[in-house]
């Protein structure tokens, strides 16, 4: 019995799905709800996850209008990655301007050091 050739759109979205799921998985760990304390997204990270939603979204726009159940699978799974993702959304926000306050606040202690140092060049 021949096998048929798998669907090179499920195909890809499969990678897809498998490189997001990943990706929200190391930005969920300490995000969930009732959890004080969310982990900031690197730039790299949110760079990922862009990629990955726009080769997604490349994917999405020649779905066929037939699907086969693997492309119906894929889709499926690629509409929970995109709604775990956006229940992440406001824990990476908040934790990406808590990270802004701290570097402003470092930033403030490094002007002031430098300050004191150009001053204290001076009276000597």
């Amino acid at each position: 019995m021949s096998r048929l050739a798998p669907d090179p759109i499920a195909e890809n979205l499969h990678q897809c799905n498998v490189r997001l799921g990943q990706a929200l998985s190391g930005l969920d760990a300490g995000s969930a709800p009732g959890c004080q304390q969310a982990r900031a997204a690197s730039p790299h990270q949110m760079a990922g996850l862009l990629s990955e939603l726009m080769t997604a979204g490349e994917s999405l726009r020649s779905l066929p209008c037939e699907q086969g159940p693997d492309l119906q699978l894929e889709v499926s799974l690629y509409r929970k990655n995109v709604e775990r993702l956006r229940e992440l959304m406001p824990f990476i926000h908040s934790a990406l301007l808590q990270e802004r306050a701290h570097m402003e606040q470092e930033r403030g202690r490094v002007e002031a050091a430098a300050e004191w140092a150009r001053r204290s060049r001076l009276t000597l």
